[in-house]
């Protein structure tokens, strides 16, 4: 079973929000590949179906962890267990500070770079897993960076974050393949961003 865990926070307030990225792309695949009805299941929301490979079809789990964003190894944890899964099943989806928005980087292993959620899943499962970071800007001020994602997109925006995400969903035939680097440069092809530098804004001061 492939487990595509997208992390966000529970809740209606939260929705629009830039933290909350991870959920609206795991929720847009789901969408474009026809998954089930969402169900509460492993303290998330899960939705089951199958993405098409030249291999043939890949079964896949969507889960949105509803224990908040700083929990949600919970229930990755709960899942990946249950389905006998490892660490190579797993692909995190998530709001990346470091980079320029509408940028995408797919990486497997590594730290937590500041990023609660990840140290979280990282605690239940181990480091290994796959994850789909994506691109959401730095405010240029550490002191800014929890209004900046706990906040909702702009409106001038919403083209990138429409662009990038139906890329992500139309582009999943190569994530579920295991082709990580190919699904990466896919998506960049089919939603292209600024490469801009976040941490050099952040780094200068600038807004």
């Amino acid at each position: 079973m492939l487990i595509l865990a997208g992390q966000g926070n529970p809740g209606a307030q939260y929705a629009k929000n830039r933290h909350n990225i991870g959920f609206i792309a795991v929720d847009e695949i789901a969408q474009q590949w026809r998954f089930g009805p969402e169900r509460s299941k492993f303290s998330g929301l899960a939705r089951e179906g199958e993405i098409d490979t030249p291999a043939g079809p890949v079964k896949t789990l969507i889960l949105k962890p509803q224990t908040f964003y700083n929990e949600s190894g919970r229930s990755v944890g709960a899942a990946m267990k249950f389905y006998k899964a490892t660490p190579a099943d797993v692909v995190l989806f998530y709001d990346e500070i470091d980079l320029a928005p509408g940028r995408f980087r797919m990486k497997t292993g590594g730290g937590a770079a500041g990023n609660n959620g990840v140290r979280s899943v990282t605690a239940h499962i181990g480091p290994d897993f796959r994850r789909a970071r994506l691109g959401v800007g730095h405010p240029g001020h550490p002191e800014r960076v929890q209004g900046h994602v706990l906040s909702d997109f702009h409106k001038v925006e919403h083209g990138w974050v429409i662009d990038l995400l139906k890329a992500v969903a139309q582009a999943a035939p190569l994530l579920a393949a295991g082709e990580d680097d190919k699904y990466q440069t896919e998506v960049l092809r089919l939603a292209p961003a600024d490469k801009g530098d976040t941490r050099q804004a952040r780094n200068r001061g600038d807004t």
